[in-house]
């Protein structure tokens, strides 16, 4: 993560976490992460296979750090911000999806 900045709003953290997504690999992963995170979720509750839940967070997770850690060459921001992250990646993916952010 680039700095340790104090944010009072998600308002005022969005700008910083879209900065720590600037390369396209790491948001395609994150796109590619989220979308999964919701057909298994999906699958697991319509099915009644509630087991496939405890993959959630991996694939979630998995995908985005791989983004972090590979292509950003940051720290995901999930370490210091959690809930502000996890809000992020879900305002990011609907951003990407309604072509308000490219992918």
């Amino acid at each position: 993560m680039s700095s340790d900045r104090a944010f009072s709003s998600f308002a005022e953290f969005y700008p910083f976490y879209l900065e720590e997504h600037s390369d396209p690999t790491c948001r395609r992963l994150h796109y590619l992460g989220s979308t999964l995170v919701l057909l298994v979720a999906a699958y697991a509750l319509l099915s009644g296979r509630l087991v496939y839940l405890w993959l959630l967070p991996v694939i979630g997770y998995g995908f985005a750090w791989i983004g972090h850690y590979l292509f950003e060459k940051n720290r995901p921001a999930t370490f210091k911000y959690p809930l502000y992250s996890l809000l992020g990646d879900w305002v990011m993916l609907k951003d990407m999806l309604i072509g308000r952010i490219r992918f």
